[in-house]
């Protein structure tokens, strides 16, 4: 039952005050039996809905979260599966499947049609090794309502090719720009250092000898001498993902009021 439905019932008059509150209370966390709680209520309290990890469960307790969360929300999110996984929820699920990414191993189902914010976010990346990260980010941001803008294979190794992506950044006024890099991880302090607009630097675990599998790339983005650029963990496209969604729906929302 959604918050609505409550609501609703309260207002025809089949339920009082008193029981509307108790089960909007009980609403607030699902238990799935003994092994998860999902915060119901997480994206009205701070706009993002609850995400499913694939990583380190079972299929039998991914789906048991799945048909939970498109139950009671309407909608869920799965990021990190493998594979197996991937496809057995693919086909279990299929009724409900509005978008996917096999490289980044996220599905997200949904009963629903999503509503733009008017956010608008782009997203480069360094190599085409780091779309997979790219994707995951962007198939949030889409799913918080933003429009995302993204520009492939762009890193300073053919460092001509950044100049005009730059120019069609600025051209289409995004709110929030998330660069996925790996390797040296020098993309982001580029981008920072030439644009006013707040700046995501996701790395990835693409590298390898010293340094690699990140970590040369997160300690570059951490020291760079470009401000104006924030610094998600390697690999984290969720969370980069959301943080560029909630710049975005922000200044669309006072773009909506003021639109001079």
């Amino acid at each position: 039952m959604r918050i609505k439905e409550i609501l609703e019932r309260y207002k025809k008059g089949d339920i009082s005050l008193r029981e509307a509150e108790e089960e909007l209370k009980l609403f607030s966390i699902k238990e799935i039996e003994n092994f998860a709680k999902f915060d119901i209520n997480r994206d009205k309290r701070v706009g993002i809905p609850e995400i499913v990890l694939g990583e380190g469960k079972t299929i039998d307790e991914l789906i048991k979260l799945c048909e939970s969360l498109i139950k009671i929300k309407g909608c869920c999110i799965v990021t990190r599966l493998d594979k197996k996984n991937f496809c057995e929820l693919k086909r279990k699920f299929k009724e409900f499947l509005k978008k996917e990414s096999k490289r980044a191993g996220i599905l997200v189902f949904r009963d629903f049609d999503i509503k733009k914010t008017g956010g608008r976010i782009a997203i480069v990346t360094a190599g085409t090794s780091d779309i997979p990260r790219a994707e995951e980010a962007r198939i949030v941001a889409e799913e918080l309502g933003c429009d995302v803008f993204c520009f492939f294979d762009v890193g300073v190794a053919g460092i001509h090719r950044i100049l005009g992506v730059i120019q069609q950044i600025v051209e289409k006024d995004v709110d929030a720009i998330i660069v996925v890099a790996g390797r040296e991880g020098a993309l982001p302090t580029i981008i920072a250092g030439t644009v006013d607009i707040p700046v995501i630097g996701l790395p990835t675990s693409i590298g390898y000898g010293l340094g690699g599998k990140g970590e040369a790339s997160i300690y570059a983005m951490l020291q760079s001498c470009s401000v104006g650029l924030a610094v998600v963990n390697i690999d984290n496209g969720v969370g980069a993902g959301a943080f560029a969604a909630l710049i975005a729906n922000r200044v669309a929302k006072f773009r909506e009021k003021s639109p001079s």
